[in-house]
């Protein structure tokens, strides 16, 4: 059975190469346009890991950290935040809300892969 991967990011380039990057490696993608968007996934079924972009609109990356880290059934998914921020302190900020772990973008998606292989049980 394949693997269940939520991606939330307001850029649709983005959720474009992403999704084809992982859905190549046998992935089953849901795709949120921003956190209160991907919010609707959060509704009992599996979800495997969640990658997260930090600035959208309505709600950012790690407001939703913090809402999908409230929901018991979502508190142990691996979060990556895929970002162009790279500063400690917001790295820190996300890690506390819940954050796994931290790919900068651009990405590459051979990286992108092995950061989902060292996070997903």
């Amino acid at each position: 059975m394949s693997k269940n991967i939520l991606i939330v990011d307001d850029s649709e380039s983005i959720r474009e190469v992403v999704s084809f990057t992982l859905e190549n490696e046998g992935y089953n993608v849901l795709v949120g346009i921003d956190g209160k968007d991907a919010l609707k996934f959060l509704d009992g079924n599996t979800i495997d890991l969640i990658i997260t972009d930090l600035h959208m609109p309505v709600m950012d990356g790690i407001e939703f950290i913090k809402e999908v880290r409230k929901t018991d059934f979502y508190k142990r998914t691996p979060i990556l935040f895929l970002t162009t921020e790279s500063q400690s302190a917001k790295k820190m900020e996300a890690k506390d809300a819940g954050a796994t772990g931290w790919i900068i973008k651009p990405f590459v998606p051979a990286k992108l892969i092995d950061a989902l292989k060292k996070v997903l049980r």
